[in-house]
């Protein structure tokens, strides 16, 4: 798995790097933990998104947000995480031009970070939300969500309260024309603490059932 080193909009940006072995295979995207509160691209649940990714030969990419590890800058609030999100995306895709589909995956704070991805860039086609956090950060921006995906989060998460995190699924419950399935963990925190492998179980049936067709409705493509 390549160490890397790319530009990102403020300063270089460090990455961790797995090009699939087919040239059109889709591009997968794992975000990180809140970066004031010990998030790293080498957290075990991003750790094991990206394995997961990988495995199914996506060519795959997690980095660290600004100001963290090796990243240049400091930690923006969310706007500059998001820009860089935008430029490890476009770096990827720039060694990948025949890919032509992305899935973003993000824990956390990274799941609010790759949310508002999604409503920029429309090649990307599924993402998997891991304990969003609609009680602190503004999801409104999701109007409509574009695409179909996997919302998964621990009935005993204090950090982000079953109650916000249904809110924000019942808003896209009522949206036409995409997917939203959500998992909920008996017992599970915020941190997974004893059921990180099961939850790493959970996100791979989705995106198995996802890439046999199943768990989002059929649609055209949105133009890039």
């Amino acid at each position: 798995m390549p160490e890397v080193i790319f530009a990102g909009p403020d300063g270089r940006l460090e990455g961790r790097y797995q090009p699939s072995t087919e040239k059109n295979a889709p591009i997968a995207l794992v975000l990180h933990p809140h970066p004031q509160f010990g998030g790293t691209m080498n957290n075990k649940i991003v750790y094991d998104l990206f394995y997961m990714f990988q495995k199914r030969n996506f060519t795959t990419l997690r980095f660290n947000f600004r100001g963290i590890g090796r990243s240049q800058g400091e930690f923006d609030h969310g706007a500059g995480e998001l820009s860089d999100a935008a430029a490890a995306l476009d770096w990827v895709q720039s060694l990948h031009p025949d890919s032509k589909s992305c899935w973003v995956a993000g824990y956390s704070f990274g799941a609010w970070i790759g949310m508002q991805l999604l409503m920029r860039r429309p090649e990307i086609e599924g993402f998997i939300s891991i304990a969003p956090q609609p009680n602190i950060y503004d999801f409104s921006f999701l109007a409509p969500c574009p695409s179909s995906g996997l919302i998964i989060h621990g009935d005993q998460d204090k950090v982000a309260p079953q109650k916000d995190v249904q809110g924000l699924v019942d808003k896209l419950h009522s949206q036409k024309g995409i997917t939203i399935t959500q998992k909920i963990m008996t017992g599970a925190n915020h941190f997974f603490s004893n059921d990180a492998e099961l939850l790493i179980s959970e996100c791979s049936d989705y995106l198995d059932r996802r890439l046999a067709g199943e768990l989002a409705d059929p649609r055209p493509k949105r133009l890039r």
